[in-house]
């Protein structure tokens, strides 16, 4: 398996860039039903194995799994603060949910999940996200070893077209990505 050429600048960036936690944290846009963008913070949690493809965790009742049904493209925005370099990822959206029936899929979901610490698990359990809160605090659930809760899910982004910009150097860098009509994947240096 080859891998897409933003891949390699994109791993070096977390690598060097993996002292600052934050790091992981990009922000990723949506746009809901009446056609407003949406945006947030996401983890990332990895690469879906011989793919180009990141991975993410989300509630399915959290307001972005509607609006990824209603449109499922987005894009997602990470800076590196260390190598001052920034790059815009946009692509296919998608879900694996306790729903999904592929094998793969639900091993994927699973083996994510087991990842998760007993704190990232509890707020699976928590009450729906975006509702008002009726109760000053949370039951905790022993999730230690459970199976994943209906309510996570993973989500993966499909890159189609990658803007990576290196803010540090005389002259700045910037190179645009994306596919072609067979899926194979262009590049060309262009200005910042």
């Amino acid at each position: 398996m080859s891998f897409a050429p933003w891949r390699s600048p994109l791993a070096r960036a977390l690598h060097r860039n993996r002292s600052k936690a934050y790091s992981r944290y990009p922000q990723l846009a949506t746009v809901d039903a009446g056609g407003r963008p949406a945006n947030r913070t996401v983890v990332f949690r990895d690469f879906l194995p011989d793919t180009d493809n990141l991975l993410f965790i989300t509630d399915v009742r959290s307001a972005k799994v509607p609006q990824i049904a209603h449109q499922p493209y987005g894009e997602l925005c990470w800076y590196f603060t260390k190598t001052r370099e920034q790059f815009r990822l946009g692509g296919h959206l998608s879900l694996i949910t306790a729903q999904d029936d592929d094998p793969a899929a639900e091993q994927t979901r699973r083996d994510l999940w087991e990842t998760l610490s007993a704190n990232g698990r509890q707020q699976f359990a928590w009450p729906e996200p975006g509702q008002p809160r009726t109760v000053p605090g949370y039951e905790p659930f022993d999730l230690d070893t459970s199976p994943p809760l209906p309510t996570f899910a993973v989500l993966i982004l499909a890159p189609e077209r990658v803007d990576h910009l290196e803010l540090r150097g005389d002259p700045q860098n910037r190179h645009q990505y994306w596919q072609d009509s067979d899926h194979n994947w262009r590049s060309q240096a262009i200005n910042p």
